[in-house]
């Protein structure tokens, strides 16, 4: 009877220790995981910034090299087919293959197109990663640019697909960019149709290019995503 008692007692506490080191071996990977979303997301930065800071890249001769491996490194970190996705929401589900193949091309397109230039108006501010959220294979991503007396929270929605970090939503001092997407294509759609939300999108783009070559300064402060 003893030895049974005993022999309960060996396989409660083996349970207990095998329960010990999954919980442990799960922490580890959350704060694994938790390291590398904001890692990558830094490194991601720390490119752009470093293209910004060449002195030899910034000669009027380097613009378009410049600007090219700037959206390298966006292409690389952004999930435009998921953000494309959500922006379009319940719309998307109505494309064919080769509607949304479309569509995430020219939405890729325009986003690059309207940030490099707000990019390239970087001075020298200092950006802070005071925290992240991870959940998951989705997570959060806080940072905080300080600029003069300015401090403006940036989050990068993060989704994890087959061991890196991808960017799905950015929201600037609280307005998401997916969401302001939405909502205006959900009103052209609505008003117009999908056909119709296409062309705005293309011309929106023209317009864009043609700034390329002397882009109008950014206004101070602004940082809502352009409309379509």
């Amino acid at each position: 009877m003893v030895r049974m008692i005993e022999m309960r007692t060996i396989k409660q506490v083996i349970v207990v220790v095998c329960c010990l080191m999954c919980l442990l071996w799960i922490a580890d990977r959350v704060d694994a995981a938790s390291l590398q979303a904001t890692e990558q997301i830094r490194d991601s930065i720390n490119s752009i910034l470093d293209i910004l800071k060449n002195q030899e890249l910034k000669q009027p001769a380097k613009k378009e090299e410049r600007r090219k491996r700037i959206t390298d490194v966006i292409s690389n970190r952004f999930d435009f087919e998921e953000m494309a996705k959500r922006s379009l929401a319940r719309y998307w589900a109505e494309r064919t293959p080769e509607q949304r193949k479309n569509f995430v091309e020219i939405f890729s397109k325009l986003l690059e197109a309207s940030y490099i230039g707000r990019i390239e108006d970087y001075s020298d501010e200092k950006i802070l990663y005071p925290k992240e959220d991870i959940r998951g294979d989705y997570g959060a991503v806080y940072t905080l640019i300080k600029k003069e007396n300015m401090e403006i929270p940036v989050i990068y929605k993060v989704k994890l697909k087959e061991g890196k970090w991808w960017v799905y939503d950015v929201d600037i001092e609280g307005v998401s960019l997916v969401n302001t997407y939405r909502n205006q294509f959900a009103k052209i759609i609505s008003q117009k149709s999908y056909d119709g939300l296409i062309e705005r999108m293309k011309k929106k783009l023209a317009e864009v290019r043609a700034l390329e070559s002397a882009p109008a300064p950014s206004a101070p402060g602004s940082t809502a995503p352009p409309s379509v």
